[in-house]
C-alpha cells in the first residue's frame, strides 16, 4: 500500500497510526541472558498439590535453559491489608519485573482458584508509573483438583492473565485427583498428565523466546501512542480537574 487511505478514515490521528510489517518485527537486539520463568502457586498447605506442580514445571523449564524463580506467598498481607512497600509486596512485584514468562499454578477450590493465588495476582498492579510488571509477559496456566477433570480454575486464570496483559499460551494443564498423581517425596508420577504438563512448559518455553525480544513492540498501542502525546495529556487534565494553571 503506497498510501494510507486516511480520506476514508477521519477518526484516525494520522501521526500514532503505524502499519505492522515484517521489518518491525525483526528484534533489534538480541538477548545474551536465557528466557526468565516467575512461577506462582495458590496454597499455603505443608504438602500442597499445586506446589508439587510448580516445581515440577520449575524442573522442566530449567531443564530447557531457563532460569527459574519459584514465588511462595507465606507471609504476603491480603490486597489493601497493607502498603505495597511490604517486604513481601515488594518481593513478588520485582520478580514479576525480572521474569519474562510466568506460570500460575492453582488448586481449584469452591469452583474456582484460591484466595491465596488471586491475592497474588491482585497485588500486581496492571501499572506502576509507566511500568506495567505483566504487560508483555507470556503465561502459562495450570490446575489441581482433589476431584474429578475440571477446568474451572484455568479458564479463570486466563481470564486474569488477559486483564493483566499477558501472551497466555494456548495449552494448559489440569490434574484431577491430585492426590494418586505425585509420591510422598512430591514428585509428579510418570503418565499421559505429567506429559501434558512437559507439553505446557515446553509450549510456554517456545512462546517466550518468540516474543520476549519484541515484547516492547507488541504491547505498542495506537491508544496509548495517542495518551502518551502532550497535547492529548493537557486535555485529559483539563478534564479531569488537573489542568496547570
Amino acid at each position: 500500500m503506497d498510501k494510507l487511505p486516511f480520506a476514508d478514515l477521519p477518526n484516525i490521528a494520522a501521526e500514532h497510526f503505524a502499519v505492522p510489517t515484517p521489518g518491525t518485527l525483526a528484534p533489534k537486539t538480541g538477548f545474551a541472558h536465557p528466557p526468565r520463568f516467575l512461577i506462582l502457586y495458590g496454597s499455603l498447605r505443608a504438602r500442597a498439590f499445586s506446589r508439587f506442580l510448580a516445581e515440577e514445571a520449575a524442573r522442566l523449564l530449567a531443564a530447557m535453559g531457563g532460569e527459574v524463580r519459584i514465588y511462595h506467598a507465606d507471609g504476603l498481607p491480603l490486597p489493601d491489608d497493607a502498603t505495597a512497600d511490604h517486604p513481601k509486596v515488594r518481593e513478588l512485584r520485582a520478580a514479576s519485573l525480572w521474569s519474562e514468562g510466568q506460570v500460575w499454578v492453582s488448586p481449584e477450590r469452591h469452583g474456582t482458584l484460591t484466595g491465596v493465588m488471586k491475592s497474588q495476582i491482585d497485588w500486581l498492579p496492571l501499572s506502576e508509573g509507566s511500568v506495567r510488571p505483566t504487560q508483555g509477559r507470556t503465561l502459562a496456566v495450570m490446575q489441581v483438583s482433589g476431584g474429578s477433570q475440571s477446568f474451572n480454575a484455568v479458564n479463570a486464570l486466563r481470564v486474569l492473565g488477559r486483564w493483566m496483559r499477558m501472551i497466555t499460551i494456548p495449552n494448559q494443564s489440569s490434574v484431577p485427583a491430585a492426590y494418586t498423581q505425585f509420591d510422598e517425596a512430591g514428585r509428579m508420577k510418570p503418565g499421559p498428565l505429567y506429559d501434558r504438563v512437559v507439553d505446557v512448559c515446553e509450549e510456554l518455553y517456545k512462546f517466550t523466546l518468540l516474543t520476549r525480544e519484541r515484547a516492547d513492540l507488541l504491547v505498542d498501542r495506537y491508544s496509548e501512542r495517542k495518551e502518551r502525546a502532550p497535547a492529548r495529556l493537557d486535555a485529559v487534565a483539563a478534564d479531569i480537574g488537573f489542568a496547570k494553571p
